[in-house]
């Protein structure tokens, strides 16, 4: 059991990026999705131990992980959003240095890393300089290292950032495997991210939680708002002003837009199936545009 419990985060000047948030996870994976600067980041750290909370308990199997973080960070995985590599080391090199870091044994780090390379697509270019890697491959790099010491909690902030469509599909499948039998926490702004393998989504909008349910139970509480409708191109601001649009397309007939109300927006709406992102953002607009 994994368990953050009433954790506020407030830094220098009076921000509070994190306000009361309650968690309590046990193996499976929570898609904690919300815009950007929601917070999200900050609950990670806090959740990684990286920083402390001013306020709330992280808890590891019962045992206070603030005051004493030692038997979390031995089972833990923590991808950051902003990881940072040695450019002039490879990334066997990179990944010996953290397996040791870590108190691995040679031989089983060894092994463990030629495991994870071949798991991230990168046991080809092992040998090659971090400095000569793209984007892309620096984050495959980084989900590797989350993965040293086979963890027991996984947290990963917004991990497919710069993974091209295949890499991001391969990455959420390994993903779901892992959920199977640890705790993965994946933060992401990405609906896509989430919605094919987490059964567990905690919305965080303004540093706090604002709804945790299943897909299912948000596109139920969502069923009814979602309209559909094709509007002239001189109409569009007049109609972004007083509803909210979560998508729309060029056509030769007009916009076709999608528009989340409680009531039918206007003549001619007719309405339309929710997804998942219409779901999260009616949970994230509630009371403010709908």
């Amino acid at each position: 059991m994994f368990e953050l419990v009433d954790v506020s985060k407030t830094y220098r000047g009076g921000k509070r990026a994190v306000d009361g948030v309650t968690l309590r996870m046990g193996p499976g994976m929570v898609g904690l999705l919300g815009p950007n600067g929601a917070g999200k980041s900050s609950l990670m750290r806090v959740a990684a131990t990286v920083t402390r909370p001013t306020a709330g308990r992280v808890l590891f199997h019962g045992e206070d992980a603030v005051a004493r973080p030692g038997a979390l960070r031995a089972r833990l995985g923590y991808l950051p959003q902003d990881f940072g590599v040695y450019p002039n080391l490879s990334a066997r090199e990179f990944l010996s240095y953290l397996a040791a870091a870590k108190g691995l044994r040679a031989r089983a780090a060894r092994a463990r890393i030629e495991e994870l390379l071949h798991l991230v697509n990168l046991a080809e270019t092992g040998k090659r300089p971090l400095g000569a890697y793209s984007g892309g491959m620096l984050r495959r790099v980084g989900i590797a290292q989350a993965l040293l010491a086979d963890p027991q909690v996984l947290i990963v902030d917004e991990p497919t950032a710069g993974l091209d469509p295949e890499e991001r599909v391969r990455f959420r499948n390994l993903l779901s495997d892992l959920a199977a039998d640890r705790v993965v926490m994946l933060s992401t702004h990405i609906v896509s991210d989430v919605e094919s393998v987490a059964r567990d989504i905690a919305v965080v909008a303004g540093g706090r939680l604002l709804r945790r349910a299943t897909p299912e139970q948000l596109l139920r509480e969502t069923a009814g708002m979602v309209w559909e409708l094709t509007i002239p191109p001189d109409a569009l601001t007049a109609v972004r002003a007083r509803h909210l649009v979560s998508r729309m397309v060029r056509t030769a007939e007009g916009v076709r837009v999608r528009v989340l109300s409680h009531t039918c927006p206007q003549a001619g709406a007719a309405p339309a199936v929710p997804d998942l992102e219409d779901a999260y953002l009616a949970v994230v607009n509630a009371g403010v545009t709908l």
